[in-house]
């Protein structure tokens, strides 16, 4: 009797251990694999704990969806909404060490580069690659007047909130989050070397310098003769002329393609279109680089008011500070543009690109 009660407690314990070893199999061994190509792991918003096993099983970063489930039971991770983010995850793990990882809410960030784009639908879009938010939902809330309006900013101005840069933001971050973290860096921007003084200075406002920083950048893509044409433009301003600038007619007729100004163009009617009306257009013609805002707050002082194209391929151009002297430039420009396109056999009547 007693060798049989102890060979069935020898079953029971036994069974116990099997089903122990097996716990601890599961809690201990590797689960995700050895050979684990795709570290990264995106878990959107509001998932459920299944659409996270699949997410993880169908990304090859788990082997066994059984055990993943029977520990993440064991140690309370699963939730009616699960941990949403970004999470970076290393190959050999076990079930208990991928359950604690994510869990903790650790995440990878991910950098978002805001360098170009002429509406804030282009920021949205530039967003929405990296970022969880969809680019629907950030432009909508870009044209909230309700949220931008406390913020300082109007539809038409919120283009100068974006300082370009490399920024770090959670996958998951929301739109509103976007907005805030934008808005913070744009205080910081700011502040940092004189700038919001430099501009109380000049008496101009902090969008106005913007935009016209976005005009600068549209004009060239040389950093050394920035500043002297935002001087050139500044002058205008103080002598109540129109900026006409080419830039301004093209964004005003969201004719991007252009590769010369027509009349067209410059007949245009639009606010945006500083060849229609004096002083600056209601808000910026696009995003503008840190280098052409600092070209405006340090312009050149001279008295230069009109500039064209050199006569060559540098990409430069010639400042006057009279009308006959820009005339002069004007020609010689001209007179190398039509040999140019003699060389290339095009007929076709152009307007040189003059300011």
């Amino acid at each position: 009797m007693i060798k049989k009660i102890l060979f069935a407690l020898l079953i029971i314990g036994a069974i116990v251990g099997f089903f122990l070893w097996g716990k601890y199999q599961a809690i201990s061994s590797p689960n995700v694999p050895a050979d684990l190509q795709n570290d990264m792991v995106e878990i959107p918003t509001n998932s459920t704990f299944s659409e996270v096993v699949n997410i993880l099983f169908e990304n090859s970063q788990i082997e066994d969806t059984v055990s993943f489930r029977e520990v993440a039971e064991l140690m309370k991770y699963k939730k009616t909404t699960m941990r949403a983010g970004r999470y970076q995850i290393k190959s050999g793990w076990s079930n208990r060490t991928l359950i604690s990882h994510l869990r903790g809410g650790k995440q990878a960030t991910v950098k978002v580069v805001l360098n170009t784009g002429r509406f804030v639908e282009d920021i949205a879009a530039k967003a929405a690659k990296t970022i969880e938010v969809d680019s629907a939902s950030l432009a909508q809330l870009f044209h909230d007047q309700s949220v931008i309006t406390p913020k300082g900013f109007t539809d038409k101005t919120l283009m100068s909130l974006f300082i370009p840069n490399t920024y770090e933001f959670f996958w998951n971050t929301s739109a509103e989050k976007f907005l805030e973290k934008m808005v913070k860096e744009h205080e910081v921007f700011w502040k940092k070397d004189n700038r919001e003084k430099k501009a109380a200075a000049m008496k101009l406002s902090k969008e106005e310098v913007y935009t016209l920083a976005s005009i600068v950048e549209r004009e060239t893509n040389a950093k050394s003769e920035k500043p002297r044409i935002a001087g050139v433009y500044l002058n205008r301003l103080k002598k109540g002329m129109l900026l006409q600038a080419d830039p301004t007619a093209v964004f005003a007729t969201r004719d991007f393609t252009a590769r010369r100004v027509l009349n067209k163009h410059i007949n245009f009617d639009s606010p945006y279109n500083t060849y229609k009306y004096v002083g600056l257009p209601p808000g910026p013609i696009s995003i503008a680089s840190i280098s052409s805002i600092d070209a405006v707050l340090n312009s050149e002082n001279h008295e230069y008011i009109f500039f064209c194209a050199k006569p060559d391929n540098s990409g430069l151009h010639a400042f006057a500070k009279t009308l006959s002297g820009h005339n002069r430039n004007a020609n010689k420009f001209r007179s190398w543009l039509n040999q140019q396109l003699s060389l290339i056999h095009i007929s076709e009547p152009t307007r040189p690109r003059l300011i």
